[in-house]
């Protein structure tokens, strides 16, 4: 693999990852009501789902599962579905403020919940499937080491893709002051609500072309 090539990776990966998505969002919420450590096991969830689409596709075995109709409906429901869930959830909670709940960083769900809450968003992206099938071929060179090859282009987009999350994270975590004030979380959770919503609607419309 050349410098060149890993330089075009880069920006492909860093288009990729830079560009709001469910897991972004879904990070960003995390930081406002958790902080940043529960922001953090959220973004590893993801990443690890990702991570796992990336390696199955540069085996191969991503062009079988994004070539069937079926199992890339089951993945985009499943995706809609559950975005749809955590917006109604949000949407309908009966929050006012989050200042008697800041307990909530130290007592709320444990960090495999919020783990698990990344790695169903982070799965459930059929673009992820689409994007890595269709990524890998233009990069890959079958004459030198595939190994190798694997190790710098899952190690780069571990790197980018963690680094975009936590940044989300942060910028929820920084903002959760804002939302100390009265009232204002169940603004917040409204606003969440409908957007996580409107992401599982856009994201049932997604198709493999």
């Amino acid at each position: 693999m050349t410098v060149e090539i890993w330089f075009y990776y880069v920006i492909a990966v860093l288009i990729l990852t830079a560009s709001p998505g469910p897991s972004s969002l879904l990070c960003m919420t995390k930081g406002v009501r958790f902080g940043m450590q529960k922001g953090l096991y959220t973004a590893l969830g993801s990443l690890s789902a990702i991570t796992i689409i990336l390696s199955l596709s540069f085996t191969g075995l991503g062009v079988i599962i994004a070539s069937s109709e079926l199992i890339f409906t089951l993945i985009k429901w499943l995706g809609a579905g559950y975005l749809i869930y955590l917006g109604i959830k949000s949407f309908t909670s009966k929050q006012e403020t989050y200042e008697a709940s800041r307990a909530d960083i130290h007592q709320g769900p444990t960090w495999s919940s919020h783990y698990l809450n990344g790695f169903i968003v982070g799965a459930s992206n059929p673009k992820a499937i689409v994007f890595f099938t269709a990524l890998f071929p233009q990069f890959i060179d079958p004459s030198a080491n595939l190994f190798n090859q694997y190790l710098v282009f899952a190690s780069t987009f571990v790197v980018m893709e963690l680094s975009w999350l936590m940044f989300y994270t942060y910028l929820g975590a920084k903002s959760s002051r804002w939302l100390l004030a009265e009232g204002r979380a169940k603004l917040f959770n409204r606003l969440t609500g409908g957007v996580f919503v409107s992401a599982g609607a856009l994201l049932s419309t997604a198709s493999k072309n």
